[in-house]
């Protein structure tokens, strides 16, 4: 059910899920706010009170990513094409992966499992490869550190610096696939 939360000067609208959890949390999933709270858990406005300033500045941040979105162009390459970049990418990075898939996800680029499996995202056709290069490296670093933490980021800004402006432009372009809805072929 879609509700409400007020948030200063703006109503943002957010779903509720009841799962079986430990402890509640907010994601701003696709650029839509979604409370998952523990079953049987009854104060779903304490929660989004407590978090407010930061509903808020992520509400900002997706509104920012859609208003430029509108600026950039997609990439028009195969899949092929696609796994074919990363995986010459990859084998020069000389780390040991166990195995590389595509497909077509709904909510990230890429991941990496605990097996050292790596998962990319079909979508990630449609970007430019200075940003394919990101995620690539973004990846790998997991195979170091498993979380986003410091000692993350740390790694990540020995090549990229500037990786605050690389998230805000691959959250432009996952607004802007959205939008343009991918391709009928991008599936598995």
């Amino acid at each position: 059910m879609k509700k409400e939360v007020k948030t200063f000067d703006s109503d943002i609208e957010y779903t509720t899920d009841y799962r079986n959890i430990k402890y509640p949390r907010l994601e701003f999933r696709t650029g839509k706010l979604h409370l998952v709270l523990p079953i049987g858990h009854k104060n779903e406005e304490k929660i989004l009170k407590k978090h407010k300033n930061w509903i808020k500045h992520k509400d900002n941040e997706i509104k920012r990513a859609l208003l430029l979105s509108k600026k950039e162009k997609l990439v028009n390459r195969s899949q092929e094409e696609l796994k074919k970049y990363i995986l010459n990418r990859i084998n020069h990075s000389k780390k040991k992966i166990n195995k590389i898939y595509f497909k077509k996800m709904r909510s990230k680029w890429a991941s990496l499992s605990s097996n050292k499996n790596l998962t990319f995202n079909i979508l990630l056709k449609y970007l430019p490869n200075n940003l394919i290069d990101y995620v690539i490296f973004h990846e790998l670093n997991h195979l170091k550190e498993r979380k986003h933490n410091a000692a993350f980021w740390s790694l990540v800004k020995i090549k990229y610096p500037n990786y605050q402006e690389k998230e805000k432009e691959l959250l432009i372009y996952w607004f802007l696939v959205q939008e343009k809805g991918g391709d009928k072929n991008d599936t598995n």
